[in-house]
């Protein structure tokens, strides 16, 4: 059986979509509608109901899904093996929220393209229940991970590091310099701009500052750490981002920190599908993950 077949089997699966099928495997649609119609036909049984909103698994779909997968991760290990003694080269897609797309992903690609200059990395920016859902359905090769616990199914995960938060303002705001430090009631009353929902150091701070008795915070979400940061910068509020993201601004006096309770750091994860075996390349950059972070 030629594997195409399974390997557009399992990507209809996943986008549930034909139009986006053809677009992720680079085909033309009518090529995506006779495959799985040649693979139906081989199989002797329908895997999709055809709906006006896209391709729905049948049942017998859904329990030959797993098993096209063990195929493809086969058809891996054996490529994998095949080629172990040759340069280490291929795509790995690595999924990230934007904290570390913008702050450390960039140093790791720079870092590979030197030690390997045949592999590339593509980055999908999102949030943890994106990246996941990445990792889950193969989307994804590895992903990083902003939580405190990486607790889902079929997903392992490594602690690479913890990074520290710093609260901010601008330094004209009227925390700014303070010799006392603010108080979770002080904080509760002022406005704060927080990256999106699913940012897990931001949410635990929009609770700590809802859980405050007569709270009264205005938060505005934004999917962008830029408009995050110009936002306070401008004087319009405070928020919470790693220190990382930000040194550059507090060295030149854009931000201040602003004394107030201890923020605990965030836990970075390095995370894969639990029983997909890595390529070469993948390995390469999780090792280079791993030496940017403990460097």
């Amino acid at each position: 059986m030629d594997t195409r077949l399974l390997q557009t089997f399992t990507a209809l699966a996943r986008t549930g979509s034909f139009t986006a099928t053809a677009v992720e495997l680079r085909l033309a649609q009518s090529t995506v509608t006779v495959q799985i119609k040649t693979l139906e036909k081989a199989l002797g049984t329908r895997l999709f109901d055809r709906l006006s909103r896209g391709a729905l698994l049948t049942e017998a779909g859904r329990r030959l899904l797993t098993l096209a997968e063990d195929v493809l991760e086969s058809e891996s290990r054996l490529f994998a093996a095949a080629t172990e003694g040759g340069p280490v080269a291929g795509t790995v897609v690595v999924g990230a929220g934007e904290t570390l797309c913008s702050a450390h992903m960039p140093a790791v690609i720079v870092a590979l393209r030197s030690l390997h200059p045949e592999v590339e990395v593509r980055l999908e920016p999102g949030g943890t229940a994106a990246v996941v859902d990445g990792l889950q359905t193969g989307r994804l090769d590895c992903a990083l991970l902003l939580e405190e616990r990486v607790e889902f199914p079929d997903v392992t995960a490594q602690r690479v590091t913890e990074l520290p938060l710093v609260l901010l303002c601008a330094p004209t705001h009227r925390l700014a310099g303070r010799d006392r430090p603010a108080t979770w009631q002080e904080l509760a009353e002022e406005d704060f701009f927080l990256h999106e929902q699913g940012c897990s150091y931001s949410d635990r701070l929009a609770e700590h500052l809802l859980s405050v008795p007569g709270a009264r915070p205005r938060l505005t979400r934004f999917g962008s750490i830029e408009a995050t940061r110009s936002c306070v910068a401008a004087g319009l509020g405070l928020t919470v981002l790693p220190h990382t993201n930000v040194a550059e601004s507090l060295r030149t006096g854009h931000l201040n920190a602003v004394p107030g309770p201890s923020l605990p750091g965030v836990s970075v994860h390095l995370a894969r599908h639990s029983r997909r075996l890595p390529s070469r390349a993948a390995r390469a950059v999780a090792d280079q993950v791993l030496s940017h972070f403990h460097t």
